[in-house]
């Protein structure tokens, strides 16, 4: 966690920087002033980056290593069980169909993302659940 407590600084340092440039030349080059949507957006970016650097770094000190942050780690240092996944499920097939109904209709036509919406409500909720009920519930 350690890594990645410094990756997120070092993206937190670059677009304060980034945003901080973007601002001073964006007000320089456009007479009318300030853009102020791209450079409030990258300094949140900023913001954001170094909410995760924190949260991270807080992470760091209250457990143990992790085999990243061991230079000399061997690769089944970080073996085991990686997560919990559904066999056989068609629940991230309803997701990935609201994801694409929604980006259509903001293409296409709103009532299209509204339909998106609904399927992406029903798909969540299916995945979500998916271990609480059937074959697999506890």
């Amino acid at each position: 966690m350690r890594t990645t407590a410094r990756i997120f600084t070092i993206l937190m340092v670059f677009f304060l920087i980034v945003g901080t440039v973007y601002g001073l030349m964006s007000s320089l080059w456009d007479p009318a002033g300030l853009e102020p949507v791209g450079f409030a957006a990258i300094l949140m970016l900023g913001g954001l980056s170094a909410m995760i650097a924190a949260v991270m770094g807080m992470n760091a000190r209250r457990h143990r290593d992790r085999p990243e942050d061991d230079m000399h780690a061997p690769v089944s240092a970080d073996a085991g069980i990686q997560g919990s996944f559904a066999p056989y499920s068609w629940w991230p097939l309803w997701c990935a169909l609201a994801g694409a109904m929604v980006f259509l209709g903001v293409a296409a036509g709103w009532w299209i993302a509204g339909l998106g919406a609904v399927v992406a409500i029903y798909g969540v909720t299916g995945w979500v659940m998916e271990f609480s009920r059937g074959p697999y519930a506890h």
